[in-house]
């Protein structure tokens, strides 16, 4: 039997994508890495059809560390519209309740959003891609079938009222994963009586990316043109995705055991939690977490190609 070589460049690193609404995360995936010609190539966290915004994708060898942003803190700019609920809780689906939005001040809605600020407890919206029994939940919602959902424990650690206009209120949440900014806007909606939905959503932050410079798919279009060369200078080293974790440089010889998979005893290494490790020749070689006995022990090794 042959074995059949997957096409494609090896290209290692991020692309800070501006994913646009209307393109879902997959399909905006695979533009990106076709028109990188990549090889392997993932997301780090979708982003539904109605959003924009961050949509990391990461190539090659940074594969092996997208965990990372899938876990991270996130930062979303959002519209909630007051007075509407809709089946899927934001503007895809169907109004299925109006109530009148009179009285509602801006001071009604503050007091509102305090409710929610700090860690909550937040029940996943039907149409979500949670699993239930094997199945995600919005092929259920959508032939009509709703299940009891556990609620789960997640942190809003800032939860801003940007400006109000109308019954559309533009809001800033800074939100720990699995927040879903739909069920805030239900939730805020049925604090003040009136129902409301997400009529817009945008992700402009994610771990170490905040409010980084993202490339379009337009963009991408236009660096294609000009050569793969033009196309890999916006593709971020695989680093930057720890960039706010300390760093720890090792000497040859100790780095030559921590490549085979030992963990070593680092001099004023930090005490606890995970570190981004380089080599004696400055090179990045991975990350590693630090041992209840002080030694330091790889979790993901890189060998970047070129």
């Amino acid at each position: 039997m042959s074995r059949h070589r997957s096409r494609g460049r090896d290209v290692d690193g991020f692309v800070l994508l501006d994913k646009p609404v209307g393109v879902s995360s997959n399909d905006a995936l695979q533009r990106v890495k076709r028109l990188l010609g990549a090889r392997k190539a993932g997301h780090t966290g979708s982003l539904d059809r109605l959003a924009s915004g961050l949509l990391p994708i990461c190539l090659g060898e940074a594969t092996k560390i997208s965990g990372v942003l899938l876990n991270a803190d996130k930062h979303y700019l959002a519209t909630f519209r007051l007075g509407e609920r809709t089946t899927t809780g934001d503007a895809e689906g169907e109004v299925i309740e109006r109530r009148p939005t009179e009285g509602i001040d801006r001071r009604a809605v503050e007091r509102a959003i305090a409710k929610f600020l700090g860690t909550i407890e937040q029940v996943p919206p039907m149409h979500s891609a949670i699993k239930y029994q094997g199945r995600p939940l919005y092929k259920l919602a959508h032939r009509g079938i709703e299940v009891d959902r556990l609620p789960r424990r997640v942190t809003v650690y800032a939860f801003d009222l940007l400006s109000m206009e109308g019954t559309d209120l533009r809001v800033s949440v800074r939100c720990s994963k699995g927040t879903y900014v739909r069920t805030l806007a239900e939730d805020v909606g049925a604090t003040l009586g009136c129902g409301a939905h997400v009529a817009a959503l945008r992700r402009v932050g994610s771990g170490p990316y905040q409010d980084p410079e993202m490339v379009t798919l337009e963009h991408l279009e236009g660096l294609a043109a000009r050569g793969l060369a033009a196309l890999d200078s916006v593709v971020l080293p695989i680093e930057s995705a720890v960039g706010d974790w300390p760093d720890i440089r090792l000497p040859e010889d100790v780095a030559y055991y921590l490549r085979q998979g030992q963990p070593v005893l680092v001099p004023r290494a930090p005490t606890r939690g995970w570190v981004r490790l380089y080599g004696g020749d400055a090179r990045f070689l991975g990350v590693g977490e630090v041992l209840d006995d002080g030694r330091i022990a790889p979790r993901r090794l890189f060998h970047p190609h070129g």
